[in-house]
């Protein structure tokens, strides 16, 4: 089968490497046509437009923001013009619940499939073929967007008929990633004022109550204030929260904890922290008590 994949950041190439060893044939898109070319040595096609990259069964696309998305779907040239009927687009990037709903509308006018699938892991969890992937869309859509899901992902949750619905639980999911991240920078801060060791402290957590990925990948970065290189940036964490926002405010819930993540992600922008992975809110705690991060010295 034929597979297209437009984005190539590390999410998206990591993802078109997981296809390529599945052995789908593969077609990458990227406006910077450098990051095509490890993929391409290992076997993939380099496509020279959007169309190029929609002329097979199914279409990814692994890309930043709403706007992004928006331009590669519904620009001259872009998938809602170029993808064939029957064929399927699959979004991977986390968009707005409202964007979901436009390009399922949009892709069904025009006789297209859509599954919004958007994916739990980081870059390195990619480039493995480990990802959980949250899909939604039609029976028709997902029989024909499940080999490729498969092959990213070590777990598939199909959540639901609307595509939207899996947006909402990505949205969700990542406001309570971000949630952990806060909470870890908070408790770290508090036992390093006290000169305690922060290493030592990740390590009794993971190896008890919170034996959980997050807590073990965010805890570490937290304590060793290891931001760069970004596995995830700031500005992304700030999107993302935003989205979780403006889906609890058309919803009518209450999120205070997500308004609060949201000045934290500000805040660390404002200050130069726009490079960094959005860990490095959890640095923040720490700087505010008077302690460099990662480690337990005033500052």
């Amino acid at each position: 089968m034929k597979v297209g994949i437009i984005g190539l950041g590390q999410m998206g190439s990591g993802m078109a490497a997981s296809l390529l060893k599945a052995e789908q044939s593969v077609t990458v898109y990227n406006r910077s046509p450098a990051k095509a070319e490890p993929l391409a040595r290992r076997g993939a096609t380099v496509a020279a437009s959007i169309a190029d990259a929609c002329k097979g069964d199914a279409v990814f696309t692994m890309l930043a923001n709403d706007d992004a998305v928006a331009e590669t779907v519904f620009s001259k040239g872009g998938l809602i013009d170029s993808l064939a009927s029957g064929a399927v687009h699959i979004s991977s990037s986390t968009i707005s619940v409202a964007l979901a709903g436009q390009l399922t509308d949009a892709h069904a006018h025009k006789g297209q499939l859509f599954v919004s699938a958007p994916v739990f892991g980081r870059p390195d969890v990619a480039a493995s073929g480990q990802l959980a992937v949250v899909a939604a869309g039609t029976d028709a859509a997902l029989d024909r967007a499940r080999p490729f899901l498969e092959a990213i992902g070590q777990k598939l949750f199909i959540v639901s008929r609307t595509p939207r619905d899996a947006n909402l639980i990505k949205l969700s999911g990542n406001f309570l990633i971000a949630s952990v991240i806060e909470s870890l920078g908070e408790a770290l801060a508090l036992i390093a004022k006290a000169g305690l060791d922060r290493r030592q402290y990740v390590e009794i957590l993971t190896s008890t109550m919170f034996d959980a990925p997050v807590y073990k990948t965010y805890g570490a970065l937290i304590a060793e204030a290891r931001f760069e290189p970004a596995g995830f940036g700031a500005p992304l964490g700030q999107k993302d929260i935003r989205l979780a926002l403006a889906a609890a405010e058309e919803l009518g819930v209450a999120m205070p904890v997500a308004n609060l993540l949201h000045d934290r992600f500000l805040r660390l922008i404002a200050t130069g922290g726009a490079s960094l992975d959005w860990s490095a809110i959890g640095a923040i705690a720490a700087l505010d008590a008077g302690i460099r991060p990662g480690d337990g010295r005033r500052s």
